[in-house]
């Protein structure tokens, strides 16, 4: 093989060096979740896009567009209830419903019956996205006051 072809043919994995990874949060089970999809279009790109299917399966699915953030971002879930869920990515937040699974909007602020309990987060553990569940003490510490 000569130098010519042997150039290109070593460059193209950095050409193709897409990395789409995925990371599921069990509510119930496998068929009730939230799974959290990362894609970084080159390796040495610092953001990535994001986007979180809902399910509840048999009954529905639905993928939503969160948007681009940091490639090494820390997504926290919290549990404010009736199948809802806030997504909290830095200052940005967003909540999904696993009813009809349909139900998803951009939170300006905190809501203000509060968060919910803190169920764990989403984040990169060793190059890998991962789910992090909440030590039973960090889910209870954010449980909204009883009224």
């Amino acid at each position: 093989m000569s130098r010519k072809t042997l150039l290109p043919m070593l460059l193209l994995p950095l050409l193709v060096a897409c990395s789409d990874q995925r990371a599921a949060f069990e509510i119930d089970s496998s068929q009730h979740s939230l799974t959290l999809i990362r894609v970084q279009d080159f390796f040495w790109q610092k953001t990535a896009a994001y986007s979180v299917v809902a399910a509840r399966m048999p009954e529905c699915m639905r993928r939503h567009d969160i948007g681009s953030g940091s490639a090494n971002t820390r997504i926290e879930v919290y549990a404010p209830g009736n199948d809802a869920w806030i997504l909290k990515q830095g200052k940005r937040m967003v909540v999904v419903e696993t009813r009809t699974c349909q139900g998803f909007a951009r939170l300006d602020e905190e809501p203000a019956d509060g968060m919910g309990p803190l169920q764990g987060s989403f984040q990169m553990r060793g190059g890998s996205l991962t789910f992090v569940a909440a030590a039973k003490g960090d889910a209870d510490a954010v449980a909204p006051a009883p009224n």
